[in-house]
C-alpha cells in the first residue's frame, strides 16, 4: 500500500495555533500548511514572530507540510516588486521553518479579459521567482485557484512547461477546477500528473460550485487517490475544507457567497468531518498514513 501525509491548513480551526494544535493532535495529524496563525497570514509575520511559533510547534512535536502563502494572488497589473519583496520575506520563513514547499499563485486576470493578453507578463513573474528561490532547498508549488491565468489545467501545464525548472512543481485542487467548470478526471489530472507533488483535498459540484466533504461533489477526489496509489505517491495531503466560514475567509474567496457555509465555531467539528472523509476514500484507494 502507498503511504502519505496528512496535513492541513488549520487556521479553518480556529486563529490560534494552541487551538489548532489540539484539534489536529486528537485527529492523529501532526503537519499544518499554515496560512493563517493567531489571526494573522504566517507570511506577514517577522522572523521573531515566526521563530516563537517555531518553538511552540517544536515543543509539541508539529511541522510545516508547506508555507500556504499568499504569493502570486493579486492582480497581474499590480506592481511587482514589492510582491518579489515579500516573496523574499517567505523564502526566508521557509528555511526558518525547514519547509521543503510554499504554495503561490499565477495572478489574477482582470475580469472578462483574455488571460493570453497577460501570459507573457505571467511568464515574466513566474520565472523571477522561481530565480529568487535558486539554491533555497524549495519547491514552489502552483495551485491552480480559479480566476488566476493557472486556473484551468492547459494553462497550468503551460506554465510548468514554459518555466521549466524543477523548482516550480503543481499543488493539484479537485475542488477548484471544479469551481471553474474543469473536468478534474481524467482530463486535468492526466494533463498535471507529472508535475504533481502535493494534494489539496476539498471537493465542490458543478451546480453552484459550493464545497462539500471529499467524494460528495464532482471532483472525482477518490478517482485522484486510486491514481495517485497506482504510481506510489508518497507525499502530501493537506485537507482545505472550505466548509465553514473561517478567519480570512472573505480575503481568499472573491465570491464567498456561491458556497454554503457554516458558522465559524463550527471550524473544529467540520475539520473532523472532512479528515473522516478523506480517510474513508484513502482506505478505498488504498493509502495509508
Amino acid at each position: 500500500m502507498s503511504k502519505v501525509i496528512l496535513s492541513g491548513f488549520a487556521d479553518e480551526i480556529d486563529k490560534n495555533l494552541t487551538v489548532q494544535m489540539n484539534v489536529m493532535e486528537k485527529l492523529g495529524i501532526h503537519h499544518i500548511e499554515m496560512r493563517g496563525v493567531n489571526g494573522k497570514n504566517l507570511c506577514d509575520c517577522t522572523l521573531e514572530e515566526a521563530k516563537q511559533i517555531k518553538a511552540q510547534m517544536d515543543a509539541r512535536g508539529f511541522s510545516l507540510s508547506a508555507i500556504g502563502s499568499p504569493i502570486g494572488k493579486i492582480q497581474i497589473t499590480d506592481p511587482f516588486e514589492p510582491h518579489l519583496k515579500q516573496f523574499e520575506h517567505v523564502l526566508d520563513l521557509a528555511n526558518l521553518f525547514g519547509t521543503k514547499y510554499i504554495r503561490l499563485f499565477s495572478f489574477y486576470i482582470p475580469k472578462g479579459e483574455d488571460p493570453a493578453k497577460y501570459r507573457d507578463e505571467v511568464m515574466k513573474r513566474m520565472a523571477a521567482f522561481v530565480k529568487a528561490a535558486e539554491g533555497r532547498d524549495v519547491i514552489l508549488l502552483h495551485e491552480n485557484e480559479k480566476g488566476i491565468y493557472g486556473d484551468m489545467a492547459d494553462r497550468c501545464l503551460d506554465i510548468i512547461r514554459t518555466i521549466n525548472s524543477p523548482i516550480l512543481r503543481v499543488t493539484f485542487d479537485p475542488a477548484n477546477f471544479v469551481q471553474c467548470d474543469e473536468e478534474v478526471y481524467p482530463h486535468a489530472y492526466e494533463l498535471l500528473s507529472p508535475y504533481l507533488t502535493y494534494m489539496h483535498i476539498k471537493d465542490a459540484v458543478y451546480s453552484d460550485h459550493h464545497v462539500v466533504p471529499a467524494g460528495e461533489g464532482d471532483g472525482r477526489v477518490l478517482d485522484v487517490l486510486n491514481a495517485l496509489a497506482a504510481k506510489k505517491f508518497d507525499g502530501f495531503l493537506s485537507l482545505e475544507p472550505h466548509l465553514c466560514k473561517f478567519t480570512g475567509f472573505t480575503d481568499l474567496e472573491s465570491e464567498p457567497d456561491m458556497i454554503k457555509k457554516a458558522e465559524s465555531s463550527e471550524g473544529a467539528r467540520l475539520f473532523g468531518v472532512a479528515a473522516d472523509a478523506l480517510r474513508g476514500l484513502m482506505a478505498k484507494a488504498g493509502l495509508t498514513e
